[in-house]
C-alpha cells in the first residue's frame, strides 16, 4: 500500500509539473507588466526623453503632423531582444 501512495504522489506531482511552469510564466509576465509601467510612469524624468530620441521622424505639415519614433523602435528592440536572450540564458 505504501508503494501505491508514492506512486499517486509522483503521478499528482507530474501533473502539476505544467501549472506550475505557466505559474512561472505568469510571474515574469506579471514582474515585465510592472517593470514596463513603471518605466513609462516615471519616464518623463529620465534624462533622455523616449520617444522624442535623435532620429525620431517627424514631418509637421500644414494641419497635419507625422511622427515615427525610428531611433526609439531600434533601442526598444535592442533592449527587448538583450532581456529575452537573458532570460533565455537563465532558463536552461
Amino acid at each position: 500500500m505504501h508503494q501505491f501512495a508514492s506512486a499517486c504522489v509522483c503521478v499528482t506531482l507530474r501533473q502539476m509539473d505544467p501549472l506550475r511552469e505557466l505559474g512561472k510564466t505568469l510571474l515574469v509576465l506579471g514582474g515585465l507588466l510592472a517593470l514596463t509601467g513603471g518605466f513609462f510612469y516615471f519616464g518623463g524624468k529620465l534624462p533622455f526623453r523616449l520617444g522624442r530620441l535623435p532620429g525620431d521622424i517627424v514631418h509637421e505639415g500644414e494641419h497635419s503632423t507625422f511622427y515615427f519614433p525610428l531611433a526609439t523602435c531600434i533601442l526598444l528592440s535592442v533592449g527587448l531582444s538583450l532581456l529575452f536572450w537573458l532570460f533565455s540564458r537563465f532558463r536552461r
